[in-house]
This record gives structure tokens, C-alpha cells and sequence, in this order.
């Protein structure tokens, strides 16, 4: 049995996607609708800037098909702070706004810290004891993205394990990368592609993160990526998010097609 493996892009509203991703002439309030129908995942990442209303969030829910799922990039200031243990106000603001009205459609919550954030156990300890398993009924799952060396510790990872939060697996030139499940799904960003490969990652490398996530999708861990901690035993089939973000943004929706059609 395997779990689900799911590959999208980040937000729908780009510019240079027009013409390349999206006809030519397609309006854009139908862009949304456009990219649901052809990729099964989207990372809204307005929310990490600024507060959305309800009415967005059921207008987007609306405009997608049955089984579509958005995963939510959390507010900027939940995150960036000197104490983590003292996010509980903006957390609480942030998961007010509104998101429930996205129901079924609800994927992970994912927690980006800034490539200056050092891991601290009980700060973060603190802040992940902050964030609910649930809002108004509507189950909520976790990821977190670390940038900072120091995160490349298995306490760090013992403390989201604890929780079923999931330590992003980040794909970038400078943040580490952190291979470790923690959760019962797996969240990747992808961040090296390149505008110059007609698939943002050239077929081997597509090949290579297919099988990857497929083995996660298994309950395994790929055997080509190192591990912060010991090898965890078999678990469960998970559900795989994955994300192709930053470098080579204008290909990312050719990516997540090209890696669809390998899972």
C-alpha cells in the first residue's frame, strides 16, 4: 500500500506564468480553477504576509475540484521573533481569519523561520506546544521549515516527532536538508530548478526526487538521502506533499506536471 503522492506550485497569480503555463487570453480570475485542474495541490503564500478574509477562503475552496488540496504558508509573525514561546497571540489571530472555510480542502499549516533562526529545544519545545490539532472541528497538521544548521540535531527532530509535525524537507543551495520523517505525511520544497529546463528539473533529477517521494510514500526513507538520526523503522504509508518553489519559478508548473506523471 502507498500513500498519496501530491506535487504542486507556490500561489497561482505569477505574472511570467501567463502565455507559459496559462493560454494566452485566460482571464485571471480563472486561473485558480485553471491550475486545480491540472495540478492536485497549491501552497497559498499570501497568508504568510498579510491576513485574508473568510470569504477568500471559501471563494478559492469553491473554485477547485473535489480532492484539490491548499496547504497554507502561516503569518510572518508567528515566526519571526526573537521568542518563539510568545507567538500564542498571532498564532491564535492567524488560525482565526478564517481558514476553516477551506474544509476538506485543508492541508498542512507549514512554519517557515528564518535562515537566522538557531534552534533553541525549549523555545521551540514551547512553540510547537502552541499549535492546535484542531479548529472549530477541522483536523490541522504541521510542517515546519527550518533554515539554520542547528536544527540538524535529533533532539529537534524528537520534539516534532512527539507532535506528528513534519520537518520540511528543503531542497536549497544553503538551507540543510533535513530527511528525517517526523509525521505520518512528508512536506518538500524544491527549490533548485532552473527557468533554462523546459521541466524546471532536468529528467534525471525529476526521476531521482520520484522516487524519493515514493518511497516516503511507502513509509521508507530514501535510501540516497542522509538522515540527522537513525534509520526509523518501517511506518504506515504517508501522504507526500511536495513543492516546487524559488529557482526556476517560471517552470514550476511544467515540474510539478513532469513529476505527477512519474508518481
Amino acid at each position: 500500500m502507498t500513500g498519496r503522492v501530491r506535487a504542486g506550485i507556490g500561489g497561482w497569480t505569477f505574472e511570467p506564468w501567463r502565455g507559459v503555463f496559462y493560454p494566452k487570453g485566460l482571464r485571471q480570475a480563472d486561473e485558480l480553477a485553471y491550475a486545480a485542474a491540472r495540478l492536485p495541490v497549491i501552497e497559498i503564500n499570501a497568508t504568510y504576509y498579510s491576513s485574508q478574509k473568510p470569504e477568500s477562503f471559501a471563494k478559492w475552496a469553491a473554485a477547485t475540484p473535489e480532492g484539490f488540496i491548499f496547504t497554507l504558508k502561516a503569518s510572518r509573525f508567528c515566526t519571526n521573533r526573537k521568542v518563539l514561546a510568545q507567538a500564542g497571540e498571532s498564532i491564535t489571530k492567524f488560525l482565526d481569519q478564517g481558514l476553516v472555510e477551506l474544509g476538506n480542502r485543508l492541508g498542512p499549516i507549514l512554519w517557515q523561520f528564518m535562515a537566522t533562526k538557531r534552534f533553541d529545544p525549549d523555545d521551540f519545545s514551547a512553540f510547537l506546544d502552541l499549535l492546535p490539532a484542531q479548529k472549530e472541528g477541522l483536523a490541522l497538521r504541521h510542517a515546519v521549515e527550518v533554515r539554520h544548521e542547528s536544527f540538524a540535531d535529533p533532539a529537534f527532530l524528537e520534539l516534532c516527532r512527539a507532535r506528528n509535525v513534519a520537518v520540511c524537507l528543503t531542497h536549497h543551495a544553503e538551507f540543510p536538508l533535513i530527511a528525517d520523517p517526523t509525521a505520518d505525511f512528508v512536506y518538500a520544497r524544491l527549490m533548485c530548478g532552473s527557468d533554462e529546463v523546459e521541466t524546471g528539473y532536468g529528467a534525471e533529477d525529476l526521476d531521482l526526487w520520484a522516487g524519493r517521494l515514493d518511497a516516503y510514500a511507502q513509509g521508507a526513507v530514501p535510501q540516497d538521502l542522509p538522515l540527522v538520526g537513525p534509520t526509523p523503522p518501517a511506518a504506515a504509508p504517508r501522504e507526500v506533499f511536495a513543492f516546487f518553489i524559488s529557482e526556476g519559478k517560471v517552470r514550476a508548473p511544467a515540474a510539478a506536471q513532469a513529476l505527477m506523471s512519474r508518481v
